[in-house]
C-alpha cells in the first residue's frame, strides 16, 4: 500500500510541523503531540508511522473533540522502535509518566497487598529458648518484595489477605505475632487457647514440627491440596502407631478443618489452575470499568474493579485509529480499554501464567507481556468450563460496579444542582462549577494549619487541595489566620487579572508566593486524599492545570469569619458574591447549618435533608480533616525537636521500622538512651549518639 498523501493543509498548523509528518519513516514506533505550551496532548504507537499520524491530518475533524485535539498540535516527536511489541511497551511507559490529556488513564496502583512468610533466619540456641527466628511469621505485607521472605498473591484487596491469614491459623496454627512479642513472651497468648496457633514462643512446638506445619502451609497456598491432605493422612498415622495419641489428635484436626475448607470451595479446588487473572470490561453511559478476578493457588480470591479516567477524550480517537488501512471493528473502544489496562497494569510488573478475558487482546501485547515476564502468558478469550464461570462471574460483578458508579456520579450531579439552585447560580454549566473550601486547624494555638480543599465537575479533587502554614500571628487567631490564607491564596491572582484587563482565566502560578505554602502531604505522610499536589505555586509547567477563578469561596465559619473575608475580597477588587459562610445552627446541630452570604443576603436554611446541605457538609468536613491532618504532623514535628527518624541520615524505611518496632513509636525512641538505641539490629553506636542528639 503506498503512503496516504497529505490533503490540503489547514492554516492551524505550521509548514514546519506538516512537513514533519510527510517525512516520518514507515517503520513502526511511538509519536507524541505537544500543544503551544509544550504541554503532551496524546501518546500513540504505531505499525506504520508515517500512516498512522498521517491520518490525524488528513481531514477537516470540525467541532469534535478530535478536532479540537489535532487543532492544539504544535510539536510532535517520535521515536523509532524494531518491533509492535517494543513500541507498545515504550508507549505505556510514557503514558504513565507524561500522563496525556487524550489517552485513557488508569490510576498506577500496583501495591496489591501479599501474604508474606518470613524466612528462617536463627539456629537453636544451646538454652532451647525458642527465637523468633527458627519460626517463620506470616504477615499481612503491602510494599516491594525480596527473595529472602516468600510471598504469595498479589491479593485484590486487604480482606482477602486477612481472610486466608485466619484459614491458614485454623489449619496449620502458624504464628502471626511480631518478633518483638514473641521474644518477651512468657506464656502463650489467647490465640493458643482458642487454637489458632501452636505456641512456639513457649517452646509448646518443635522447630521441627513446625517446619513441617510451614511446608504444609507452602503447598496449601500452592495449590497443592490434595498434597497437604496425604501428608497430613500419614502424619496423623505415624503417631497413632507410635502411641502419640494427642499428637494424633490435633494432626487430626488439622485435617478436618482443611476438609471443611476444601469443601466450602470445591469449585475453586477441583480447578487445575493455579494462577489465573480474569479480565472482564464494561463501557456504558461514557464509563468504563475493568473487573479484576484474582486466583492464586486455585482459590478465587475475590475481585477488585478499575475505572478509566479521560474515557470521553480518548473514545473519539479510538475510532480514528487505522490498523493496515482498515477502519478498525466496532468493538475497539472495549479492547482499547481492556489493553490499555493491562499493558499500565502489567508491564513491568509480575504477572500470572494465564489471562482470561472477555474481549481479545492483541497478539503483539501478549508477546510484550511474554517478554517482560520472562515467561509464555497466555491471553483466553472464550474460556470453557471452570474459566468461562470466572469470566461470567467478573462480567458480572463489572457490570454491577459501573452501575453503581453511574448511580454514584448521578447523585453526585444532583447534589451539585441542588446546591447551584439554592445559591442562584448558573445550572447549564455544573460540569465546570468549582468550589474552594477553606478551615483554619490548630492546638491552642500551636501548629496553626489553613487548608484549601477543592470540589470541580461535580468531585472532590485532591490534586489541587494546598495547606498553608500560618505564621506571624496571634496564636489563636483564627481571623488573621483566615485574613493571611486569603490573601496568599487570591492575592497575586487579583493582581494579575488587574494587570490583564479582568481576565480570570490565569495560568497556574500566580496563587501564592513561593515558599510560603506546603503542598499537601509536605509534613506528613499521604493517604488516600493527601496526593503531592503543588496547585497555586511554582511555574507553569507540563500536566498542571489552569488555576482559574472559583465560583463559590467557602468558609468554614459564621459572621466572624465571612465579614474577614469581605475585607480581604474587598481589598483585592474581587465580587463578593463568591463568598458562602457555613454558619452552625443551635446547638452547632449536624443539618441546622446555615449559609452566610458576604454581600448582603439573607442567610439560608437549605434543610436537614437537603441534597445541597449534603454538599456542602462533604465539602467542608474534607476541608476540616485535611486541616488537621497536616496540623497534627506539624505539631507532632515540633514537639520532637523538629526532627522526625527519616529526616536523621542513615536511618531508612527498614532501621525507622525497627526503632518503632522496637519503642512504640516516635516517643519511646525519642525517651530511649544511646546505649537502647544502639541495641536495635542495624544501629551502630555512632548511629544511636545521632539518633540521641537529634531527638534532644
Amino acid at each position: 500500500m503506498e503512503d496516504a498523501p497529505l490533503i490540503e493543509p489547514a492554516p492551524r498548523h505550521s509548514a514546519e510541523l506538516l512537513a514533519q509528518v510527510a517525512a516520518l519513516p514507515s517503520l513502526p514506533g511511538v509519536y507524541r503531540y505537544f500543544d503551544a505550551d509544550d504541554q503532551v496532548l496524546y501518546v500513540g504507537k504505531a505499525v506504520h508511522l508515517k500512516r498512522r499520524v498521517s491520518s490525524y491530518f488528513q481531514k477537516d475533524h470540525g467541532g469534535t473533540r478530535i478536532g479540537f485535539m489535532v487543532g492544539k498540535i504544535a510539536r510532535l516527536e517520535v521515536t523509532v522502535v524494531r518491533s509492535e511489541a517494543e513500541a507498545l511497551i515504550l508507549e505505556n511507559n510514557l503514558i504513565k509518566t507524561l500522563k496525556p490529556r487524550y489517552n485513557i488513564l488508569f490510576r498506577d496502583d500496583k501495591s496489591y497487598p501479599y501474604l508474606k512468610l518470613t524466612a528462617v533466619t536463627a539456629t537453636p540456641r544451646a538454652d532451647d529458648t525458642p527465637q523468633p527466628g527458627e519460626y517463620p511469621r506470616m504477615a499481612y505485607y503491602r510494599g516491594a518484595t525480596d527473595r529472602k521472605h516468600s510471598y504469595f498473591g498479589p491479593y485484590p484487596n486487604a480482606w482477602a489477605v486477612k481472610e486466608t491469614i485466619q484459614l491458614m491459623q485454623k489449619v496449620f496454627r502458624l504464628r502471626t505475632c511480631e518478633d518483638s512479642v514473641f521474644a518477651n513472651r512468657t506464656r502463650p497468648c489467647l490465640l493458643y487457647q482458642i487454637k489458632r496457633c501452636s505456641g512456639p514462643c513457649v517452646g509448646l512446638i518443635t522447630s521441627e514440627d513446625y517446619a513441617q506445619d510451614v511446608a504444609h502451609a507452602r503447598d496449601f497456598l500452592d495449590g497443592a491440596t490434595d498434597n497437604v491432605m496425604k501428608k497430613l493422612q500419614k502424619r496423623m498415622l505415624a503417631h497413632s502407631e507410635q502411641l502419640e495419641f494427642e499428637q494424633a489428635a490435633e494432626v487430626r484436626d488439622q485435617l478436618a478443618a482443611l476438609s471443611n475448607i476444601l469443601h466450602q470451595q470445591a469449585v475453586e479446588s477441583t480447578s487445575s489452575d493455579k494462577d489465573v487473572d480474569v479480565l472482564a470490561i464494561r463501557v456504558q453511559g461514557g464509563k468504563a470499568c475493568v473487573n479484576l478476578a484474582m486466583v492464586r493457588g486455585g482459590r478465587h480470591l475475590g475481585d477488585k474493579p478499575h475505572f478509566p479516567s479521560q474515557l470521553e477524550d480518548a473514545s473519539k480517537l479510538v475510532e480514528l485509529e487505522v490498523e493496515d488501512g482498515r477502519q478498525v471493528a466496532e468493538h475497539r473502544l472495549e479492547q482499547a480499554v481492556l489493553e490499555a489496562f493491562v499493558a499500565q497494569h502489567y508491564l513491568g510488573a509480575d504477572m500470572p501464567l494465564v489471562l482470561v478475558t472477555s474481549v481479545p487482546l492483541s497478539p503483539a501485547l501478549v508477546e510484550a507481556l511474554s517478554a517482560q515476564a520472562g515467561h509464555k502468558v497466555t491471553a483466553i478469550h472464550q474460556p470453557r468450563e471452570h474459566r468461562r464461570v470466572w469470566l461470567q462471574m467478573a462480567e458480572q460483578n463489572a457490570a454491577l460496579q459501573l452501575a453503581r458508579l453511574l448511580a454514584e456520579e448521578g447523585s453526585q450531579k444532583a447534589r451539585t444542582r441542588a446546591l447551584a439552585d439554592a445559591l442562584g447560580l448558573d445550572t447549564e454549566q455544573l460540569d465546570t462549577l468549582r468550589i474552594e473550601c477553606f478551615d483554619i486547624s490548630h492546638t491552642a494555638g500551636e501548629a496553626t494549619q489553613a487548608s484549601c480543599v477543592v470540589f470541580e465537575q461535580h468531585t472532590m479533587q485532591p490534586s489541587q487541595y494546598r495547606r498553608f502554614t500560618i505564621q506571624g500571628i496571634t496564636p489563636g487567631d483564627d481571623y488573621a489566620a483566615m485574613r493571611q490564607v486569603l490573601l496568599r491564596r487570591y492575592g497575586k491572582m487579583a493582581e494579575q487579572m488587574r494587570e490583564q484587563g479582568g481576565q480570570e482565566q490565569l495560568p497556574d502560578g500566580t496563587a501564592d508566593t513561593a515558599g510560603t505554602t506546603e503542598p499537601a502531604g509536605a509534613d506528613t505522610a499521604p493517604d488516600a486524599t493527601d496526593v503531592a499536589a503543588d496547585a497555586s505555586t511554582g511555574a507553569s509547567g507540563a500536566g498542571r492545570p489552569a488555576l482559574r477563578w472559583p465560583d463559590i469561596v467557602l468558609i468554614d465559619g459564621g459572621k466572624g469569619q465571612v465579614a474577614m473575608a469581605r475585607e480581604v475580597f474587598q481589598e483585592l477588587g474581587i465580587e463578593l458574591s463568591r463568598i458562602v459562610g457555613v454558619e452552625k445552627g443551635e446547638g452547632r446541630k449536624v443539618g441546622l447549618e446555615e449559609l452566610v452570604f458576604a454581600d448582603g443576603r439573607d442567610k439560608v436554611w437549605l434543610g436537614k435533608d437537603s441534597a445541597a446541605l449534603m454538599l456542602v457538609a462533604q465539602i467542608r468536613d474534607e476541608a476540616h480533616r485535611f486541616a488537621i491532618t497536616g496540623m497534627r504532623a506539624r505539631r507532632a514535628k515540633v514537639r520532637t525537636g523538629g526532627s522526625r527518624l527519616e529526616d536523621i541520615p542513615g536511618i531508612g524505611p527498614k532501621r525507622r521500622a525497627r526503632l518503632l518496632q522496637r519503642f512504640g513509636g516516635v516517643a519511646g525512641v525519642a525517651r530511649a538512651s544511646e546505649a537502647d538505641l544502639a541495641s536495635v539490629d542495624g544501629i551502630s553506636e555512632e548511629l544511636a549518639g545521632q539518633i540521641y542528639r537529634a531527638l534532644h
